[in-house]
């Protein structure tokens, strides 16, 4: 029992601590754009300017004035575009916050007492207050072209777990490695921005004639598997249980990354205070 207690031992802490997970969420996100007229409203700002700008570029711009999807379905790019960005908006905010938690919070981490791992969860939550607000507005401007919510959008809830597991396992391993080598966090900031080319997200899969082998590298991103999600969701209308290979590849990647982030935190995190 204390061996599982132990292999465990952090998420036993987060349990333990959520309501102190909760409060430092709310006060983190708070205190982003404190001092600032306009307060967190600046939070919402920056990503719908880079969804009104990337819009503008692409289908006023290049024209690109619908989409085909797999399914034969035809949307209007500004939808099939929003569906698949704003996941990717979620995922690298929660993990480029959720890296720099221990430096960001190197008092607490200093304090004996205080559970460190809950730090990256922190940082997610807070970025989980911005993705709900985006949601509310890609299901309003579906509403805006005539398609309405239905039992499909109960999916939203799975597949935003998928991401704050996905982010949560990530950013144990680099909030710890960030630590001893602070130039991880250009290395990711490089890897996000890459991985929003390499993700589908401004270019249709199935429309630029790639063959299954280069399509099925491009499927293994485990951000493929939520940006379709989403896709499935507003769009395609498929459960998340109808693309099985997928479903069972992208929990697989997850729970090994997030065992291994929980092992290496746990191994260094006799260290954090010192360095700090």
């Amino acid at each position: 029992m204390s061996a599982l207690k132990k292999m465990f031992s952090l998420q036993y802490e987060v349990i333990q601590n959520r309501k102190l997970i909760w409060s430092l969420s709310k006060n983190d996100f708070k205190t982003r754009f404190a001092g600032s007229y306009l307060g967190i409203i600046w939070a919402f700002v920056q990503p719908i300017v880079t969804v009104l700008v990337y819009w503008f570029v692409f289908e006023k711009g290049l024209k690109a004035n619908g989409i085909n999807t797999k399914e034969g379905i035809e949307i209007q790019f500004v939808l099939w575009f929003v569906a698949a960005l704003v996941p990717w908006f979620f995922f690298a905010e929660a993990w480029g916050n959720a890296t720099n938690a221990l430096l960001e919070y190197s008092y607490l981490v200093k304090k004996v007492v205080f559970k460190i791992s809950i730090l990256p969860i922190v940082k997610i939550i807070s970025a989980l207050f911005v993705h709900l607000f985006f949601v509310s507005f890609i299901i309003l401007l579906y509403v805006c072209y005539g398609y309405y919510p239905d039992l499909y959008y109960l999916q939203i809830i799975y597949y935003s777990l998928c991401m704050f597991i996905l982010a949560l396992g990530l950013s144990y391993i680099t909030s710890a490695l960030v630590v001893f080598f602070k130039d991880l966090n250009q290395i990711i900031s490089i890897i996000l921005q890459v991985g929003m080319w390499l993700t589908p997200i401004m270019w249709n899969i199935d429309g630029i004639g790639l063959s299954e082998t280069v399509k099925n590298l491009f499927k293994l991103n485990p951000m493929y598997y939520v940006t379709l999600g989403y896709r499935d969701t507003f769009i395609n209308k498929v459960w998340f249980f109808e693309h099985p290979f997928q479903t069972l590849y992208f929990w697989i990647f997850t729970i090994v990354v997030f065992v291994l982030g929980t092992f290496i935190f746990k191994r260094l995190k006799v260290h954090f205070a010192d360095v700090l």
